[in-house]
């Protein structure tokens, strides 16, 4: 659209004439033309056997029993989806959903599935944030890698605040490892207590003088 409003635009360019045109000009327009080309190949070759071609189709065939397909788990997250007893947590770019069966990590540009019954998790870091935009306390996030036994479900990680740990495991069927040995602050009094010992580690020693 761009390159035939610039042929009225700006007469003198010749784009009209394609063999007329500058290098640019012709650089621009067969790029113009090749990305909706692979855009429209690439939805087309999705869309084939009832979009069973799709990443989000192929990601959720994997549990798909041998006389269902993909649609049925699909249906099976949404039901628990809409209940109202499932943990969610993460800003809207990388959001985490654990229902009865399903852990699940939704960011901007993949989806990311494990079933609880399947899979082990692990506390593999931990960081500690002075002041966040919406505190102003310290925070502490875990990194949680949740791995699969499946092995064609990769291991992905899924990050919280350490407040919310004690929700998670309430709704998780498998116990989570700590194999970094980090100390876990589930309250304020649990980042209190540390914050208070490690400033008295640094203070100095007092030596009480000798009374008379």
């Amino acid at each position: 659209g761009y390159y035939l409003g610039m042929c009225f635009a700006a007469p003198e360019k010749h784009l009209c004439f394609f063999y007329l045109a500058s290098k640019g000009w012709k650089t621009f327009f067969f790029f113009a033309v090749l990305f909706p080309a692979v855009a429209g190949a690439l939805a087309y070759y999705w869309s084939r056997k009832g979009w069973n071609n799709h990443p989000l189709a192929r990601t959720l065939a994997i549990y798909a029993l041998p006389q269902s397909g993909w649609r049925a788990v699909a249906s099976s997250i949404n039901t628990e989806f809409r209940r109202i007893d499932k943990f969610a947590t993460g800003a809207p770019g990388a959001r985490v959903i654990v229902t009865d069966t399903w852990v699940i990590k939704v960011t901007t540009y993949c989806l990311h599935v494990a079933q609880q019954q399947d899979i082990h998790l692990t506390v593999t870091d931990s960081r500690q944030h002075e002041l966040t935009p919406d505190s102003n306390i310290p925070v502490q996030f875990l990194t949680i890698r949740v791995a699969s036994v499946n092995p064609y479900v990769k291991a992905f990680d899924i990050r919280l605040n350490s407040t919310e740990y004690g929700e998670l495991r309430e709704k998780l069927h498998a116990p989570i490892s700590n194999a970094a040995n980090v100390v876990i602050h589930q309250s304020l009094s649990d980042l209190f207590l540390e914050t208070f010992t490690s400033l008295v580690e640094i203070n100095q020693t007092y030596t009480v003088p000798r009374t008379q």
